[in-house]
Parts: structure tokens; C-alpha cells; sequence
């Protein structure tokens, strides 16, 4: 409603400004025409040459009435596109914080709550250390929460295209993955995870080292958590079309095709997966990463038999 009412004031001001503009040219065509016109020369030629420099001005007053008569048709349409034009990046920039507010309003009551209730059981009554100390961790846990969704919601709100390559840098994402794979490895999964890396060159990419952690830790993230106790989560990179590809595959509980055609949603989750943490938001910020840094995303999956979710980033040419 905000860029509806806006979109009509700008048309409303750019019609007005480009058919004042026009009339102003309009009218001075003609005064120009007639002023300079030699009248007496014409009258030392005879009646019939007056009468001719009559028609004539009467024909371009005519002229000129009917072309302003076509731009009183075309110049609104035409602001109209204008003022759309001009509100087009604003309008990306209010929606972009907007979905920010939503969501941020949306997805913070539950660790809040949590945050809330446990400090509040916390002060009921006198509590042992140990009790005391698992409500604070628990506290402690919701807000780490809090602050990693935010730090999400913030990306996927704030960051373009043309602010990330600004910072963009050439490295390689074979260390990126083994860091990954050893942070993986150390946290306690319940899926074993194997990191297949190419016998060739380094995989190098221009990009940025902390987005690319972020977008191919989420993927395995996802992989880890919904793979089965005991279960297998594989990351082969390789080079593949001057592009680095990397294939992420768990053998968890998969999905359906209804819920993969919703996977990039924001804060859309699979039923499945609701008991577990997360917000939703990892595979909505990964694509719009692989986006930032002219990749892909795609994902395939099936109910019981597991997920591939596979990466493609240009590699780096300088």
C-alpha cells in the first residue's frame, strides 16, 4: 500500500513535469516559427503567399496540438514505468527489512520463552548449584541461539550481491572443507563423516572464506542432523566445467517431493525435522550465498534413503 500510494505520486509528478516541459517546447516551436517568419517579404510576393504562411502555421498548430494530444497518453504510462524504475531498489530494501522484522519477531518468541521460563523456574524457589547452573546453561543455550539467528536474518536482509563481491577474495576451499569436516567430527554427530577431496590442483574460488564456511556448514549441518544413528555423511569436491563442485550426501530420513519443493522456503521446515534445532533458515541463506557468488544450489532427496545437496562455484581465473 506504502509503494502504491508512492508509485501514483511520482507518476502524478513525473507526468506533470513532462508534459510542462513539452508545452513549454511546444509553444516556443511555434513562437519561434512565427516570430521569425518574414511577413513582408511574403506580402511583396502576393495574397497567395500570405494565405500559404497562414496554412502552414495553422497545420503545425495542428501538428503540435495533436502530438501533444498523443503524449497526454504516453508520458503517464511512461512515468509510470519511471516511478516504478526509481522505487524498485527501495522497495527491495523496505521488503528485505521487513521480512528481517517478521521474521525476527516470529522466530525469537521461542528461545525467549525458553530464556524466560527457565529464570523464572530459576526464582521460585531455592535451588541447588547444579540446578541453578543447568538453568543458566540452558539460558545461556537459547541465547546463543538468539544471536545466530539474528546474525542469519541480518545476511539474508542486508547483503546484495554487489556488497559481497566488493569483499571477495581469492581461497581455496579444500582447507574450508577440512576445517568444516574436523569441526564436524569434534561436536559428537551421530553420523561418521567422510571428506573425498580431488587428486588435482587446489579448489580455488573468488569469494568470501566466511560466507562459503557459513553456506557449506549449514549443508552439513543438515546432513549430520538428520542422518541416522551410525549413518554415513560423504563431501566430494571436484572440479568439474570450470566450475568447484561439491556434493554433500547423508543417508538419513530424506524427503518428500512436496517438501523439497518448499526447502529454500524461508523458515520453512519439513515435519519431520520440527523436533529438531534450526530455524529455517540454512538452506535460504546458502542459495542466496551460492546466488552472491554466481553458483548453484540444487538438492535431491528421497523419504528414507537420504539427501544430496551439491554446490557449484565458478573457480577462480585470477
Amino acid at each position: 500500500m506504502i509503494f502504491r500510494r508512492a508509485t501514483i505520486r511520482l507518476t502524478v509528478t513525473y507526468t506533470v513535469i513532462q508534459l510542462a516541459i513539452f508545452a513549454i517546447f511546444a509553444i516556443g516551436v511555434y513562437t519561434f516559427v512565427t516570430g521569425t517568419f518574414d511577413f513582408d517579404a511574403a506580402e511583396s510576393d502576393g495574397e497567395g503567399a500570405v494565405n500559404a504562411a497562414e496554412q502552414g502555421f495553422a497545420s503545425l498548430r495542428t501538428a503540435l496540438i495533436i502530438f501533444y494530444a498523443c503524449l497526454l497518453i504516453v508520458i503517464p504510462l511512461s512515468s509510470w514505468l519511471m516511478a516504478r524504475s526509481a522505487l524498485k531498489p527501495i522497495r527491495a530494501s523496505f521488503e528485505r527489512q521487513q521480512q528481517f522484522v517478521d521474521g525476527a519477531s516470529h522466530e525469537m518468541r521461542t528461545p525467549l520463552s525458553v530464556i524466560q521460563g527457565e529464570l523464572e523456574l530459576a526464582l521460585t524457589r531455592s535451588r541447588t548449584p547444579a540446578e541453578y547452573q543447568t538453568a543458566i546453561s540452558i539460558a545461556l543455550d537459547a541465547t546463543d541461539g538468539i544471536i545466530r539467528l539474528t546474525d542469519d536474518l541480518l545476511k539474508l536482509s542486508r547483503t546484495s550481491k554487489e556488497e559481497l563481491s566488493d569483499s571477495f577474495t581469492r581461497i581455496d576451499l579444500d582447507q574450508i572443507l577440512k576445517e568444516l569436516a574436523d569441526a564436524a567430527a569434534t561436536t559428537g554427530r551421530r553420523a561418521d563423516i567422510h571428506v573425498i577431496l580431488h587428486a588435482g590442483p587446489p579448489l580455488r574460488v573468488r569469494g568470501s572464506a566466511e560466507l562459503l564456511s557459513r553456506a557449506i556448514g549449514n549443508i552439513l549441518d543438515n546432513a549430520l542432523k538428520f542422518s541416522r544413528p551410525g549413518g554415513t555423511v560423504t563431501v566430494d569436491a571436484r572440479t568439474d566445467s570450470g566450475a568447484a563442485v561439491i556434493r554433500v550426501k547423508d543417508d538419513g530420513i530424506g524427503m518428500t517431493p512436496a517438501e523439497l519443493a518448499h526447502a529454500f522456503d524461508r523458515f520453512w521446515r519439513a515435519e519431520a525435522s520440527r523436533t529438531t534445532p534450526g530455524h529455517g533458515l540454512g538452506l535460504a541463506l546458502t542459495q542466496q550465498i551460492m546466488h552472491a557468488h554466481d553458483g548453484t544450489i540444487t538438492l535431491e532427496s528421497q523419504p528414507g534413503r537420504g539427501s544430496t545437496v551439491t554446490l557449484r562455484i565458478p573457480t577462480a581465473t585470477r
